[in-house]
């Protein structure tokens, strides 16, 4: 009955078709997004289709078309809101720093806390990849995903060395490009091998990072 009713209530104007991804938010927006993470997760991009997203969200099909245009769009959408909101919070985590080895130790920490409680995002992002290589609006999309939060983590380290937590190495962009790109390694690896102990390649990360971050 629930779907129902959001079917009805929510149906874009009879026509409307979007090229690009409109602004959505609120409640109904994060259950779209949450439908697309999983289905993602279990049944890949090509498997995730408006029909089977609208259902599992309580929606109706056209809202998403209307809103979205196609399910890469609405992939991309999700990735963009899954990152965004992990950044604030690691913002927030990061406030509590007081040493570089503070610092680096709640990013390594945060590393390993989204692969063993929400190993979906990353297949999220590597979906994304695969889907950019091949489509060029959805390649540009990814390309500014990747600007932005470069630029907002180079702002965090900025702020950092201001407060004389950390003593950067580098300019801090490059710092950030380095930073997410052990990150993004080490997930696929330790996804990939769950088995594995990790123990010592996160302390080598861990030392990587302390060699651009410290004295």
């Amino acid at each position: 009955m629930a779907a129902a009713v959001d079917s009805v209530v929510e149906s874009p104007p009879p026509g409307a078709r979007g090229s690009r991804a409109r602004p959505l938010s609120g409640e109904r927006a994060q259950r779209i997004v949450e439908a697309m993470r999983r289905s993602v997760a279990q049944y890949g991009t090509a498997g995730s289709t408006f029909e089977r997203v609208a259902r599992e969200a309580g929606v109706s099909r056209g809202l998403l078309h209307y809103y979205f245009g196609t399910k890469e769009r609405l992939l991309a959408e999700a990735v963009r809101r899954d990152c965004q909101l992990r950044l604030e919070r690691l913002q927030e985590q990061l406030a509590g720093a007081q040493t570089p080895d503070d610092f680096i130790g709640l990013l390594a920490q945060h590393l390993q806390d989204v692969i063993r409680d929400d190993p979906d995002f990353v297949t999220l992002l590597f979906e994304l990849f695969t889907l950019s290589r091949r489509n060029p609006d959805i390649g540009s999309e990814y390309a500014n995903l990747l600007r932005s939060m470069r630029e907002q983590v180079a702002d965090m380290l900025t702020s950092a060395q201001y407060e004389g937590v950390l003593r950067l190495h580098a300019e801090p962009e490059a710092v950030a490009d380095i930073l997410f790109s052990l990150g993004d390694g080490l997930a696929l690896r330790m996804l990939t091998e769950s088995e594995r102990d990790f123990g010592e390649t996160i302390r080598a990360g861990i030392a990587c990072a302390r060699g651009m971050l410290a004295d």
